[in-house]
């Protein structure tokens, strides 16, 4: 998957159209999370920092599409990003087809940077029509791609674009590279032996990255609410937890794959329950393998947390997509957190690879403060799971080749 980067091409002068993931969260006009933006700074510098005019574009929440709505507005982003950079961000339309934009680029100096409004404003980025793919692609004569998290997606900034440019250069940005370079590379040739821990509240979710995954691990370890489907369809008595019964077949078939496969599939062995789904009410206990009727899981227990960090300490490839229970309540939060402790500890102490995907394993690892101890925690949580699952992207694979 080896594309030509943003580090290798000249800019000087030139107008250059990086599609960004800026889909950052707000409290009204406060951005409560500035991750995305922060990561996308190198790829920006690099390019205004070597003369380059930046011209970005990004979508941010989820708008009707039927034009401008104030409230997923680019202005706290636009704001934000001139903070960091200490450098004028101008918006220059409402609307990504109002003809001030291309006034705005022509008007441009070496250095400059504008951000387009929200692109989701425009239903036809969603349905990547080609007028609208010609009209972004005519602002520039370089496209960069460094929004991870939505190369799963074939939109008109995505795939539409970088087909419109024709043979203007189409290149990915440092976010792009780093993260393709890490899942793709752990993926194919990971060093052993190589876990994967998938969590979260669906087997739907996760069960195309699992068989994927079981021709290629060690070990897969299992956690959240998307256990309790396992252990049901191995007999066990889950309570009240949350489980998919359309899903119960599958688990079994998954099972059942498991166990021709020189894998280790493993399931949680202890569960910390209550009788309502809440931080505070309800009573609380911890169950030995079965689960008593009127409780359910919401965490994995002790046991299943000594056996899993053991694992996980005992590995030199770690992926990471998914938490363990519900790690924003504090009765719920242990085991998810001793899980990103051993994965720090897997990659400080014993060297490992480790990579944490997904927004709630992110957001935990932000939160149990090992982020910085970890090889990489990716940007894209949808993104980096149809990685896991196998897919490859369009939208990279319109990159013009290294």
């Amino acid at each position: 998957m080896a594309k030509q980067t943003i580090e290798n091409t000249q800019v000087a002068g030139k107008r250059v159209l990086i599609r960004v993931d800026f889909n950052v969260p707000l409290d009204g006009d406060t951005i409560t999370d500035d991750r995305r933006i922060v990561a996308a700074l190198p790829t920006i510098k690099s390019v205004i920092d070597r003369g380059g005019r930046a011209i970005l574009m990004s979508h941010l929440g989820r708008p009707e599409g039927k034009g401008y709505e104030a409230k997923f507005s680019m202005g706290p982003v636009a704001a934000r990003l001139a903070d960091l950079l200490g450098k004028n961000v101008i918006i220059p339309a409402e609307n990504c087809k109002d003809p001030a934009i291309q006034v705005a680029v022509d008007n441009m100096n070496d250095g400059d940077i504008v951000l387009l409004e929200n692109l989701r404003f425009h239903g036809c980025e969603k349905r990547c029509e080609s007028d609208f793919a010609h009209q972004l692609a005519d602002l520039a004569d370089i496209y960069v791609n460094d929004a991870f998290g939505t190369c799963h997606r074939e939109h008109a900034s995505m795939v539409g674009v970088p087909d419109a440019m024709g043979n203007k250069p189409k290149v990915a940005g440092f976010l792009v590279e780093k993260e393709i370079a890490y899942l793709s590379d752990a993926l194919a040739n990971p060093a052993r032996p190589f876990t994967v821990i998938l969590g979260g509240a669906k087997v739907s979710d996760k069960l195309p990255a699992i068989e994927n995954l079981l021709p290629k691990s060690d070990h897969i370890l299992v956690g959240g609410a998307m256990a309790y489907t396992f252990l049901k369809a191995l007999g066990h008595e889950v309570g009240i937890s949350r489980i998919e019964e359309s899903m119960v077949g599958e688990a079994k078939r998954i099972i059942e794959l498991a166990a021709e496969s020189k894998t280790d599939l493993h399931f949680p062995e202890d569960h910390i329950c209550s009788t309502t789904f809440s931080e505070t009410a309800g009573d609380i206990e911890v169950f030995d393998d079965q689960i008593k009727d009127g409780y359910m899981g919401l965490d994995i227990g002790p046991k299943t947390t000594a056996r899993y960090s053991q694992i996980i300490k005992d590995s030199k490839t770690v992926i990471w997509n998914g938490p363990m229970g519900v790690f924003e309540w504090m009765p719920f939060k242990m085991g998810t957190k001793l899980i990103a402790e051993a994965v720090a500890d897997a990659t400080t102490n014993h060297g490992a690879i480790t990579i944490v995907g997904g927004g709630d394993s992110a957001a935990a690892a932000e939160i149990f403060e090992v982020a910085d101890r970890l090889s990489h925690v990716s940007t894209g949580g949808g993104a980096s799971l149809e990685m896991l699952e196998g897919k490859s992207f369009k939208a990279v694979e319109l990159l013009d080749d290294a």
